[in-house]
């Protein structure tokens, strides 16, 4: 019973939803006045290119025997989704969010960006660092930042992704599929650059 819902926590809380999530939130959260048909299509084009091309091009890669799993157990596995997942960000940086449209979702994938590259540089040097803390720290930093950029309360839903974030790593521990160092740099992969890009958008 166990097992199955600590399986169950990695598979809800896969990092490929995480962006997506921070859209939705930002979405849900902002007080600017979006065109409703604006909005769906961003929407619509942040999960097609996030949630559903990722997912393709995993089955193509399984197709192909370069990975196992879903989960991408070794470091060797990780380097060409994350390389395309890398790519894939690109295309939403320069196609769907640009800068000038909507600057805190640009800023938040531009962080996106760079935690990918950076699980890529460590899976380069046979370092695995923890993708579901990369992406749950990344989505959290950016809903506290974008609670003290609105000034909106979010007490409760910053305690409950609290609560996320160690059910995560509880998880990720109990199935053995990271030591907690590689949890604890992939916390700080995923929030450092959400953090540091703050100044250029609060």
């Amino acid at each position: 019973m166990t097992d199955q819902l600590l399986k169950s926590i990695s598979f809800i809380f896969h990092p490929l939803l995480m962006p997506l999530l921070g859209v939705i939130f930002y979405f849900s959260k902002t007080p600017r006045f979006i065109p409703d048909p604006v909005l769906k299509a961003k929407l619509f084009s942040v999960t097609i290119l996030t949630v559903i091309l990722p997912m393709l091009l995993y089955y193509l890669l399984k197709t192909l025997k370069k990975v196992d799993s879903v989960y991408l157990e070794t470091t060797n596995e990780r380097k060409l989704p994350l390389l395309l997942n890398a790519l894939i960000i690109c295309l939403v940086l320069v196609r769907v969010l640009p800068q000038n449209e909507i600057p805190e979702l640009y800023f938040f994938f531009i962080g996106v960006l760079i935690s990918t590259i950076t699980c890529f540089a460590l899976a380069i040097v046979k370092f695995k660092a923890s993708i579901h803390m990369i992406a749950s720290a990344g989505f959290f930093m950016f809903a506290v930042a974008l609670a003290i950029h609105f000034k909106i309360n979010i007490n409760g839903t910053i305690a409950l992704m609290c609560v996320v974030l160690g059910a995560i790593a509880t998880s990720r521990l109990h199935l053995k599929a990271h030591t907690p160092i590689e949890l604890v740099i992939g916390f700080f992969v995923g929030l450092m650059p959400q953090l540091i890009l703050l100044n250029y958008w609060i």
